[in-house]
């Protein structure tokens, strides 16, 4: 879709981009095919779609998915969508907040049990959709994502430039990059670029550790950055993340909470756990 087919779609359906709800329509043909050849899409899945928007990208997955169900918190633009789609019979339109969604539900209602996420999300309910998707109970086995070009590159860090959110998605998914989309490619244009990014959510987190409690460990760990971990680490388990248990799993005593990796997470708490 070009510039001026989405400004006619806009003004038909009296609508506005809304800024405060991150409203930026891709228009990007390149960037729609990279989306769906990373989802691996046949007619057996089910795609849960979060801020369709004007249905550029929802059109292109009920051509290759048995299910679409698209997730729009705009009431406007829910409407809108379930006119365009009201001859599809695989696309449903659910008019809610993605971040409150109730997924069992809607498995329930529409009666799946595996899904995917692919979505071009607004960018400020990147981490709290994340959350949701990879920390729930009914997690989707696969999720694509267009995002803010930094946050991707965050996600998909190794250590050194490691961060609470590369740890927390890394626990669940392998994570990669598979193109960039300048922002030109945009109605209305962003301040910033964006990335697609392929998530392939593990049958089961990578390591083998009380999830709740690791990550109690790595929120301590990353609080203040510019800090030594030895010293993020003084008030936790009765300050036995020492310099000295820093050591004895091979780390630098000097060493920051960007430069673990997940494993080294792992050995981290295994150690300061059984501490005596």
């Amino acid at each position: 879709m070009n510039i001026n087919e989405l400004k006619s779609l806009l003004s038909h359906y009296h609508i506005r981009p809304d800024k405060s709800m991150g409203q930026n329509f891709l228009l990007s043909e390149t960037a729609l095919d990279e989306m769906i050849a990373a989802a691996e899409l046949s007619e057996k899945d089910t795609v849960l779609e979060i801020g369709p928007g004007l249905g550029v990208l929802t059109r292109r997955l009920a051509e290759k998915a048995g299910l679409v169900i698209a997730v729009e918190k705009d009431r406007k633009m829910a409407a809108a969508l379930r006119k365009m789609f009201k001859n599809r019979k695989n696309v449903k339109i659910i008019n809610e907040d993605a971040l409150f969604l109730d997924i069992l539900r809607i498995t329930n209602q529409y009666e799946f049990t595996k899904y995917k996420v692919v979505a071009n999300i607004p960018y400020y309910i990147t981490g709290k959709l994340l959350q949701s998707a990879l920390g729930g109970l009914t997690k989707p086995s696969l999720i694509v994502l267009l995002l803010q070009r930094e946050v991707a590159e965050r996600i998909t860090a190794g250590p050194g430039e490691m961060s609470l959110l590369s740890v927390s998605v890394q626990f669940y998914a392998d994570a990669e990059i598979i193109s960039y989309v300048g922002k030109e490619n945009f109605y209305p244009k962003p301040e910033v670029d964006s990335a697609v990014v392929r998530l392939r959510v593990l049958e089961k987190p990578r390591l083998p550790v009380p999830e709740k409690q690791f990550f109690q460990l790595v929120k301590i760990g990353f609080s203040n950055k510019r800090k030594q971990l030895q010293n993020n680490l003084k008030g936790y388990n009765g300050g036995k993340g020492s310099k000295g248990v820093l050591e004895d799993i091979g780390l630098n005593p000097l060493c920051r909470a960007q430069d673990l990796s997940l494993e080294d997470w792992r050995k981290l708490y295994e150690r300061i756990t059984t501490a005596g």
